[in-house]
């Protein structure tokens, strides 16, 4: 009511758990807004836990064991993973603060994300282009075409793209990611405008000459809307049913898709990954590649050819014999040598 002044805020705040978190993170005026976010829903997770004036000290190992078991109750495993990972980041901090003495995190292990296989989908030509038809308008037509057939991550990367990134003569355009920002020389990659991708963006340069604006996106660029719950509308009026991870499966797919055809070092320049994260979260296993793997070609025997200097010979057909061989021959006793003359074989003038 104002009647006394405001207690100070007392130092052992800053040691409990809820106290801690708050002063870390209004420390770090570096970090992104998603990762602000993130380490808040870690924060309500803890404190839900363990409770807001847990002591840092008194968190154990044995403790984080049972935190991470009750995050698996209620989270998918990688999202708990994710979750155990910062709380390591947030008690390492604490630890070079001195506030602790040990990391109760430390040995834990499996705090990285693992791939998911089965939440992988490839998204063909055809879904692709049945999703594109329903798209209400040109700019969520060039929300997808950027993701599926540009294989930029959504939607960070497509947000901060801008017309003057885009050289039309050169075929290319520079991406930003904020992603890989940190990394030096990261923040930055040229990717190709790719045939099936340069179509929607000379449409929406030359529709919107008149009242054109800095970004790409522009009526969509801000970051508060849901663009995942957007999609699964247009999927569902497409007549499909959403796959999971819509926008990275298709940066997933394009990647696959390259993969296919260009040296995997240049792909993933062009995608802005290495290749030890393309092969482990992007590369996909298809059914083309089955179909392809299991396709045979059949030739007579007066049509053995050679493909890729490998013979290639048709598999028996049903109730057909074997060829069969002469035994040995004998050996040749001599050979005929057969000499050009002195004077060649042309006539001689």
């Amino acid at each position: 009511m104002g009647l006394i002044a405001p207690r100070e805020k007392r130092q052992e705040d800053a040691t409990t758990l809820g106290g801690f978190i708050d002063t870390y993170l209004a420390s770090r005026t570096d970090i992104k807004p998603r990762t602000r976010i993130n380490f808040g829903q870690v924060r309500r997770d803890l404190v839900a836990h363990f409770g807001e004036s847990k002591m840092l000290r008194d968190v154990t190992p044995g403790d984080t064991d049972e935190w991470r078991r009750w995050l698996l109750t209620k989270l998918g495993d990688n999202t708990a993973r994710r979750h155990c990972g910062r709380a390591k980041q947030l008690f390492r901090a604490a630890l070079r603060k001195r506030l602790i003495a040990e990391n109760p995190f430390a040995d834990m292990k499996g705090c990285a994300v693992q791939a998911n296989k089965t939440r992988e989908f490839f998204i063909s030509r055809d879904v692709a282009e049945k999703v594109l038809t329903e798209c209400p308008d040109l700019e969520w037509r060039l929300i997808f075409a950027l993701a599926r057939f540009g294989g930029l991550r959504t939607p960070s990367e497509t947000v901060l793209l801008r017309w003057g990134d885009i050289d039309w003569d050169r075929d290319r355009m520079t991406v930003t990611s904020p992603k890989t920002e940190h990394h030096e020389g990261k923040g930055t990659r040229i990717v190709p405008l790719f045939p099936e991708l340069r179509p929607y963006l000379d449409e929406a340069y030359f529709r919107e000459a008149d009242s054109r604006n800095e970004f790409v996106i522009a009526r969509r660029h801000d970051g508060n809307v849901n663009w995942r719950t957007q999609l699964e509308r247009i999927i569902h009026k497409a007549g499909l049913t959403p796959w999971p991870k819509l926008f990275q499966n298709l940066r997933s797919t394009r990647e696959t898709e390259l993969a296919e055809t260009f040296p995997l070092h240049v792909v993933t320049a062009w995608m802005g990954n290495s290749q030890l994260v393309a092969t482990k979260h992007y590369l996909q296993v298809t059914d083309e590649h089955f179909a392809k793997a299991t396709h045979t070609q059949t030739h007579t025997a007066a049509e053995l050819t050679e493909i890729e200097g490998t013979p290639v010979i048709r598999p028996l057909r049903e109730n057909e014999k074997a060829p069969e061989f002469p035994g040995l021959s004998r050996p040749f006793s001599s050979v005929n040598k057969w000499e050009v003359p002195p004077t060649g074989v042309e006539p001689v003038s």
